[in-house]
């Protein structure tokens, strides 16, 4: 983890802006083309929640922004960020997982069954390890939405928040609506623009 040195940075303005507001936050929803992704999750017998989420994750770690939250009045860049995912019970509650984050798919996949193990075992709501160094992520399989709203403390939160809709077939695509929800303090529209060029990427690989 290191600091960034705001007065230095090339965002300070916009980030001192940003950071008077009472709601600094926005969001939008961006349809992913997830066809490959689904049909690679068939063929290896993975997890298609599971594979989707490494490659949402693979470009959160690869886009500065992404990495930057808000702790103690400062700006710091985490080294890596991991999944903060709803894990689903039998009973339709749920739990929120830290699944430690890698590049390597199998070693995700084993620190997710982990965290899932743990979930469908226990009546915990948070997890045992947890901290600002994720995102929180859930999947809304039941329907497919085109706007979405996250809950809000109301506390300065600079953690962003991404959910998955249901998949939709489209002239032979399979296509998922995805939000995100960000502090504009710490990104703009053209680091999700990053993100999405890259989270593309990766479900196309």
């Amino acid at each position: 983890m290191k600091v960034i040195d705001i007065d230095s940075w090339n965002r300070k303005r916009l980030y001192n802006h940003f950071r008077q507001l009472k709601d600094p936050y926005f969001g939008v929803v961006i349809p992913f083309d997830v066809t490959k992704a689904y049909h690679f999750s068939k063929d290896k017998k993975v997890s298609f929640f599971v594979k989707y989420l490494h490659d949402c994750m693979k470009a959160i770690n690869n886009v500065d922004n992404f990495r930057y939250r808000i702790i103690d009045e400062k700006v710091v860049d985490f080294e890596a960020i991991h999944a903060s995912a709803t894990i689903a019970r039998e009973d339709n509650t749920y739990g929120f997982s830290f699944i430690n984050y890698s590049e390597d798919l199998n070693i995700f996949i084993e620190n997710f069954n982990k965290e899932k193990e743990r979930i469908l075992n226990s009546e915990d709501l948070y997890p045992p390890v947890n901290g600002q160094d994720c995102i929180h992520c859930s999947a809304i399989p039941w329907f497919e939405f085109t706007g979405h709203k996250e809950p809000s403390s109301g506390n300065l939160e600079s953690v962003p928040e991404i959910a998955f809709s249901r998949t939709k077939s489209d002239n032979g695509k399979l296509i998922m609506n995805v939000s995100v929800h960000v502090n504009h303090a710490l990104v703009d529209g053209y680091h999700v623009g990053l993100f999405a060029e890259r989270f593309q990427f990766y479900l196309n690989t």
